[in-house]
């Protein structure tokens, strides 16, 4: 493993979910220690149990610091603070284990933060046991902007077909309406659009989604809501040179990006974002958070609390959200 490959925090997530299974499928898949340094932030004993459900037995070494890292085939370093009890049931919310999540992936942004790591790669939590352990956050992104002291940050969902990013994520539908107006949709293009830059698309096309079905139609659908909210923020855009596009029918603009016209769409919402990513591919998507001063990639799934424990979890989200926080990283010089 080459010492030139990025370090990557690799955090744990509810401890009762699938998070110790892909991260020990990750870890030891064939070619990840060819891209990254991952230490994870976890529960070693939890993660020997998870290689035992697989079928493998690694070595999970427990390191007090990221220096004290040594990287090997089968290796797995764990940074461990000690925080879940060895009989914590599979698949069940527990707030210790609520608790340990919002743990892991506290200390992974001050390992980011400081520079020790260069990027943070997360497994699922699960929001109920967070809230239950009094960490009341929609999510990771919202926990993490907390953490790092960010006021906005947004959700893009990476998969090989298409890239997304969200205007609004965790927030009823009604709500999310609401809170849509010009400014936030600019900010969260120009957000997009830096995250695609920093990537490696020199100038990214960018396609904006509207709200209603067939974004309005004219004012046949909804109360003006395209002309109002997302008009000026594209047309802003366009006149700064970006190229930008919309406000677009959803159904059509997730079409066109699926074929390749678009780098970059821009949901409105949680739903509308969410769903086209998970039908052209689940497997392999990623969840970047976009703002933060740090790089955080995650899986684009949930604990799984039905499957945990039974090693069946598919771990190529996990690998794939690897493999991104360490390009992201070597493409921004991090």
């Amino acid at each position: 493993m080459s010492s030139s490959t990025p370090l990557i925090a690799l955090t744990m997530g509810d401890g009762a979910g699938v998070g110790p299974e892909v991260i020990v499928g990750a870890l030891l898949a064939p070619g990840t220690a060819t891209f990254c340094r991952p230490v994870v932030i976890g529960d070693a004993a939890r993660l020997r149990k998870a290689a035992g459900f697989l079928g493998v037995r690694p070595e999970v070494v427990t390191v007090s610091e990221v220096g004290d890292a040594e990287f090997r085939k089968g290796r797995i370093n764990v940074m461990d603070p000690g925080l879940l009890p060895d009989d914590l049931p599979w698949g069940a919310v527990s707030p210790v284990a609520g608790h340990a999540a919002y743990e892991y992936v506290r200390l992974a942004g001050e390992l980011a933060m400081s520079g020790d790591v260069q990027a943070i790669c997360t497994a699922p939590l699960n929001k109920e046991a967070l809230h239950a352990a009094g960490h009341v956050y929609p999510g990771h992104t919202e926990l993490l902007a907390h953490l790092t002291g960010t006021e906005e940050v947004s959700m893009m969902l990476s998969t090989p077909k298409v890239k997304v990013i969200h205007v609004t994520t965790h927030v009823g539908l009604i709500d999310a309406v609401a809170r849509i107006e010009p400014g936030l949709v600019e900010r969260t293009i120009r957000r997009g659009e830096a995250a695609m830059r920093g990537s490696g698309v020199a100038r990214p096309k960018i396609g904006v989604c509207g709200i209603n079905p067939h974004a309005g139609e004219n004012g046949l659908f909804g109360y003006g809501e395209e002309e109002e909210k997302i008009v000026p923020a594209v047309e802003r855009l366009k006149a700064e040179g970006m190229d930008v596009h919309g406000p677009l029918p959803a159904d059509t603009a997730f079409f066109l990006a699926g074929r390749g016209d678009y780098d970059l769409i821009v949901a409105m919402y949680h739903d509308q974002g969410h769903g086209p990513v998970k039908i052209l591919g689940l497997e392999a998507g990623v969840n970047i958070t976009v703002g933060l001063p740090v790089i955080r990639t995650s899986v684009d799934h949930g604990t799984a609390f039905d499957i945990a424990g039974k090693g069946v979890a598919d771990a190529g989200s996990m690998m794939e959200a690897l493999r991104q926080a360490a390009e992201l990283s070597s493409a921004q010089g991090v």
